[in-house]
């Protein structure tokens, strides 16, 4: 081999190595497609489901977003958005139980217009741990954290299928289209929404945090549409 054909051979196989290298980064893109619309300054963009009025500036605490005690049920995010991405870090409290509620069309009864990703202090598998879709479709797994420590939750929302992500693991999801019978999941098993076909529910609308009576923290909130 002359030593021209080393260096070409040599520059060619640089390239490969190079575009593998790439390709087996995570995207740089990934970052700029998200806005995050809480970093623990303000709750600008957050509403009482109640009312539609402005959430109290308490929401905000030293760890985050707070639901708890700020006369809301559910903590919504100020726009309804349809197909999204939704990434963000909680911590609960010793017994807590929350919940993220996705999609919800009437903001004064988000239990009936939308659906839960349950989140609670607890270790199980069933249709309220942490990652159910609430009373609908359990978890994998439960990769939640002890209280007191930090999680990572993913949320994705295409069309009516809907995927969790605890802590890097994908733990549930959920096809809403699958559910077309009030009161019933695919399987003929019942369920608590009885006066509602989850397929029916609109695949577009608010989420939020939900305050069931203790204290939890959101924060490093981001969202990322996937409908634009």
């Amino acid at each position: 081999m002359t030593a021209l054909t080393r260096i070409m051979y040599g520059a060619a196989f640089l390239g490969l190595v190079t575009a593998a290298a790439i390709a087996a980064t995570p995207r740089e893109e990934t970052s700029q497609d998200f806005n995050t619309i809480f970093d623990g300054t303000n709750a600008d963009s957050w509403i009482n489901n109640a009312n539609g009025e402005p959430i109290a500036s308490t929401v905000v605490q030293e760890d985050g977003l707070n639901p708890h005690g700020v006369g809301a049920y559910v903590v919504l995010y100020k726009e309804p958005v349809k197909d999204f991405v939704l990434d963000f870090d909680y911590k609960l409290t010793p017994g807590c139980n929350s919940g993220i509620f996705l999609r919800v069309g009437n903001p004064k009864d988000p239990v009936m217009t939308g659906l839960e990703v349950a989140i609670d202090d607890t270790k199980g598998t069933g249709f309220h741990d942490s990652g159910a879709f609430y009373d609908l479709v359990k978890p994998e797994a439960n990769t939640q954290k002890s209280a007191g420590e930090w999680n990572h939750m993913t949320i994705t929302a295409r069309g009516p299928i809907i995927t969790v992500e605890l802590n890097g693991e994908q733990i549930n999801t959920i096809d809403q289209s699958q559910f077309s019978e009030s009161g019933k999941r695919p399987d003929g098993s019942s369920h608590k929404f009885r006066n509602v076909a989850i397929a029916d529910l609109i695949q577009e609308g608010y989420f939020g945090f939900q305050d069931h009576g203790q204290n939890c923290w959101y924060t490093n909130v981001r969202l990322k549409k996937l409908d634009q």
